[in-house]
């Protein structure tokens, strides 16, 4: 079998840089700008280009069940019956969210979520795990998304360990670490557990690389990072050791949407956002307070935003967010119900589903039943398909 020469190969990629990109070209209307009008997005602190490196979009591909593109290192893996059949099985699962949910979906970000002040905004998403899906289409035109999860950040296998594997075990268990996100659209923690620290991948970079291509991105480059002292993002080695038990380690991926050639943002940490974690990283608490003006999303978040011991968390995003989109599991109603928070529900809402439904909040539901809520066509959330779905969006005068 050919064995390409890996350290050869991210040599040339690295070389191939693309000069004058400027992150977040974004649209400026409800419509995405035509492909002759991306509009560029001032200088920022997150405006800097990443490595370039086509490794990673190769990798994501391959993966992802997408046919290899000239050059990558993976095009003879792909004519292996395992991958030929992993393909089939990808293809299958995406085509019932690219018919339905994502295109529902995609017409509720134009009519609900296209404010100019919205689609400017980083936006902030604590909670996500890999979730890179959701994230780009609520919010698709936005020029930077911060994800927060407890998973670790995770690394790249070089092409010689995954020629080595058993292609048809391997590719099965990579599938696995996507179900419940195109079936149930959301990831489930127990699985992340049993899935991503180790046992498949060793973290969330290879989720959310399969899910930026697969939603029709290309991934330009990315670097491993971290926050320094003073809350700053710098770049790390990608087996960085952090002297103390908080090292936010994370990732910077820069990627561009294949139907317009913006070019966006994703940073991923690894934080765990209790109060008695968060008094003590005081890096991400700088990082945060220089994180303002978000769109924020909260989803399938286990209620932990309902607890007090997440009041640190819950009243940075209060605090920091011109808008928020969650559903019932984010922040309790009761905290949108007065000034300076607008407030529109979307769908129904009865009560959380199975283990959670002693968390039902009577304010909501009154606000559901004496309001004209608007409709919801797609599914999501916790009870996918067994109890209607549920959104809030919260937004403070502009």
């Amino acid at each position: 079998m050919y064995i390409p020469n890996f350290s050869a190969l991210r040599w040339r990629y690295r070389c191939v840089r693309a000069l004058g990109l400027a992150l977040g070209l974004l649209a400026i209307s409800c419509n995405h700008a035509p492909k002759t009008a991306v509009r560029k997005v001032s200088e920022d602190r997150f405006s800097a280009a990443t490595p370039r490196d086509r490794y990673a979009d190769d990798l994501g591909r391959f993966l992802a069940g997408l046919p290899a593109r000239t050059g990558s290192p993976f095009g003879e893996l792909e004519k292996q019956p395992a991958w030929i059949e992993h393909r089939r099985v990808l293809d299958r699962a995406w085509s019932r969210i690219d018919e339905d949910s994502l295109p529902a979906m995609s017409a509720f970000q134009k009519r609900e979520l296209c404010a100019a002040p919205i689609v400017k905004a980083p936006v902030f998403y604590p909670f996500s795990g890999p979730d890179a899906l959701m994230v780009t289409v609520f919010f698709p035109d936005n020029p930077v998304y911060v994800m927060v999860g407890l998973e670790p950040a995770g690394t790249l296998p070089p092409p010689r360990q995954i020629e080595r594997r058993n292609l048809d075990d391997y590719l099965a268990r990579i599938r696995a670490t996507v179900a419940s996100e195109l079936g149930r659209s959301f990831f489930v923690t127990r699985q992340m557990d049993r899935q991503l620290r180790g046992q498949v991948v060793d973290g969330l970079f290879l989720p959310i690389l399969e899910l930026l291509v697969r939603s029709h991105h290309t991934i330009l480059g990315f670097r491993y990072v971290r926050l320094d002292d003073a809350g700053q993002v710098i770049e790390r080695p990608a087996g960085y050791k952090a002297p103390g038990k908080i090292g936010n380690k994370g990732l910077e991926i820069d990627f561009r949407r294949d139907d317009d050639q913006s070019v966006h943002k994703l940073l991923y940490f690894s934080v765990n956002l209790s109060d008695q974690r968060l008094r003590e990283n005081q890096p991400f608490l700088a990082f945060l307070a220089t994180l303002k003006g978000t769109a924020t999303l909260l989803k399938a978040t286990s209620y932990m935003v309902h607890k007090q011991e997440f009041s640190i968390i819950r009243e940075r995003v209060l605090s920091g967010s011109v808008a928020v989109l969650q559903d019932d599991s984010g922040i309790p109603y009761r905290f949108f119900a007065a000034a300076p928070w607008t407030v529109q529900l979307y769908g129904a809402y009865l009560r959380p589903y199975g283990s959670f439904r002693w968390l039902q909040q009577a304010d909501l539901r009154k606000a559901y039943l004496s309001s004209t809520p608007k409709p919801l066509t797609f599914r999501i959330g916790y009870g996918y398909g067994k109890i209607p779905s549920n959104l809030l969006f919260a937004r403070k005068p502009a």
